[in-house]
């Protein structure tokens, strides 16, 4: 044979029907019912099958295909003809290839778990052999998806004029955000190189040098504590935008996620609404709202602390939501819901409920403090309609907070209301530009130190540092942050300011980010720009949210690569050559 394959395994039809086919790919499975053999073969496109019969092949080759396993590579020859068994359920269905050559290119031990949509092997074992798991067509349907996404990303921002530019990988450790990744340096022994967990201080020296446009699908990496949706490596589309305002952000990159959105899933969005970052924690307790879905916190204080329910009354915050058509949960259900928030990863002490019943009536678990009229003010408060059920939280106002709205999205996965196929983006803006750490007593960035106060509020940085405004922002989608960004300082001696507000002698300052205080020196224009989680965002454009499965090799909870065993130990020569202490 001169070549692997004319042909993929999902291309053929019945217009091919009498021609002669070259056909290579795994055996998906075979079927011997004596007289005939078929053989499913696959690849990347598709399954065709393959038959053999006593009639019209030579017993060597029935031999041969007997001795074929699951997963054996194998190349045939031979020419389309119709199925007579059609199987709708694959393009291919209507045709088969009888078959008059069969070359095994390679044979295949039994594999550990079998190479299925629905597959018998549990997802250490498909880690541990990710490379046989990514044949099975969920995760291989997952990266051309994700490939197709990347290519609207660099086809739409190309369009409008970024320009991609890489940068380093071997860069300088700084004491912000998460724990770097170091690497030591053999030319230079005792100091180390840390990878970078964003490219943010190149991006910004790129608007110095007046790129003006930029962008970057890049890897960062970050050692911090893992979950479904974090990885220790990540990629970015990072991007950054000269002689702008805020503005002028959101509106470019409310442009790409409509692209994205109508490219890849079909669907037109044209409402991107805004919300404070005050209002998102009063209203939905995060800061990164589900708006596909209702249930907003009605603040209950002045209509629930009036009677004698201690337990409202000694409370910072008494707040609640409405469940859409839960009004008719039995007292077992109930119960059930108030055990879910009192685990200890809630936190809550207990949960009192109202019952609005069809009827206009209510019945509360607190009918003995609280009489109708009263109940009737909470439905008010929390927009509840008749058939809804009121969960109310009470106790420090952030804590209730973020308890209430993990019951607001356990309730909403219940009731089937975080739909996949919906799309609701939504800005978060207006954040703190600094956070006070109650355990040391001095404030840190919210989002980074490059991060520009609101205009007008950089004196209060000296009076009052808590209530500066950052000017950032970010995009949420369906609850999950995808993208953040700001307007940077460009100013050296704000630069300062800020640094020295967040702990940094001078000293340190330009010990650490002294080489971009200097170019902030030779003419840098004001800009800004976002960061948009790739991993997260394909997640969510293909209806999930673990990231994990859009990931070719990923790591698993532990940080571990099962399949390299990475991390793994080096030996003393080469501990020794790189200057590190060696093992006593």
């Amino acid at each position: 044979m001169d070549m692997y394959r004319t042909h993929s395994c999902g291309q053929l039809r019945e217009s091919d029907i009498n021609e002669k086919v070259t056909l290579s790919g795994w055996v998906q499975k075979t079927r011997d019912k004596g007289f005939v053999i078929w053989i499913d073969l696959r690849d990347r496109y598709g399954i065709t099958q393959l038959v053999l019969d006593e009639d019209r092949t030579a017993s060597k080759l029935l031999k041969l295909a007997r001795e074929l396993g699951r997963e054996f590579v194998v190349q045939v020859k031979g020419e389309v003809i119709e199925r007579a068994s059609k199987n709708p359920n694959i393009p291919t269905g209507n045709i088969e290839v009888l078959v008059e050559e069969l070359v095994v290119l390679n044979p295949s031990k039994t594999p550990p778990f079998t190479i299925e949509n629905e597959t018998d092997g549990g997802e250490d074992l498909r880690m541990k052999y990710r490379y046989l798991d990514i044949r099975r067509n969920p995760v291989k349907n997952n990266l051309i998806f994700r490939s197709k996404v990347t290519m609207e990303v660099r086809k739409y921002l190309s369009d409008q004029g970024f320009i991609e530019v890489e940068t380093p990988y071997l860069i300088k450790s700084t004491p912000e955000g998460a724990r770097d990744f170091v690497v030591p340096s053999r030319m230079n022994e005792g100091q180390f190189y840390a990878l970078p967990q964003s490219p943010q201080t190149f991006k910004q020296l790129l608007m110095v040098g007046g790129l003006d446009k930029y962008f970057q699908i890049v890897k960062c990496f970050r050692d911090e504590d893992l979950r479904a949706d974090r990885q220790p490596e990540f990629t970015q589309i990072d991007c950054e935008m000269a002689f702008v305002e805020q503005e002028d952000i959101l509106n470019a990159f409310e442009g790409l996620t409509k692209h994205l959105l109508k490219q890849i899933n079909g669907v037109d969005i044209s409402a991107f609404p805004r919300i404070s970052y005050d209002d998102a924690m009063r209203i939905y307790g995060n800061d990164k709202p589900d708006i596909r879905f209702g249930m907003e916190f009605g603040e209950l204080n002045p209509i629930a602390q009036h009677k004698n329910f201690t337990v409202f009354n000694s409370a910072e915050l008494v707040v609640g939501i409405a469940v859409p058509g839960a009004g008719d949960y039995s007292r077992k259900e109930i119960d059930a819901l108030v055990e879910w928030v009192k685990r200890p990863q809630i936190g809550a002490k207990g949960m009192v409920y109202v019952k609005y019943n069809k009827d206009g009536s209510f019945k509360s678990s607190v009918d003995k403090f609280y009489d109708q009229e009263d109940l009737a003010k909470w439905a008010a408060a929390t927009e509840a309609q008749k058939g809804d059920l009121i969960c109310v939280l009470s106790g420090d106002a952030h804590k209730t907070r973020t308890q209430l709205s993990a019951l607001r999205m356990e309730m909403a996965r219940r009731l089937q209301l975080r739909k996949p196929d919906e799309f609701a983006p939504l800005w978060v803006t207006d954040f703190p530009l600094l956070e006070l750490d109650e355990e040391t007593g001095h404030y840190h960035a919210m989002h980074h130190p490059f991060t520009s106060p609101k205009p007008g509020q950089l004196e209060l940085l000296e009076t009052n540092p808590g209530a500066v405004r950052a000017n950032a922002y970010d995009l949420v989608l369906n609850g999950n942050e995808i993208g953040g960004g700001s307007i940077r300082i460009h100013d050296k001696e704000v630069q300062s300011t800020m640094l020295r507000h967040l702990g940094f002698t001078p000293e340190e300052a330009k010990a650490q980010f002294g080489f971009l205080m200097d170019a902030f020196q030779y003419g840098a224009p004001p800009h800004g720009g976002i960061a948009f989680g790739l991993d997260r965002l394909v997640a969510i454009l293909g209806g999930q949210e673990t990231i994990r499965d859009f990931i070719a090799f990923p790591k698993n909870n532990n940080g571990r690569d099962v399949m390299i065993d990475a991390p793994a130990p080096i030996d003393n020569a080469q501990l020794k050559e790189l200057g590190l202490k060696l093992d006593v």
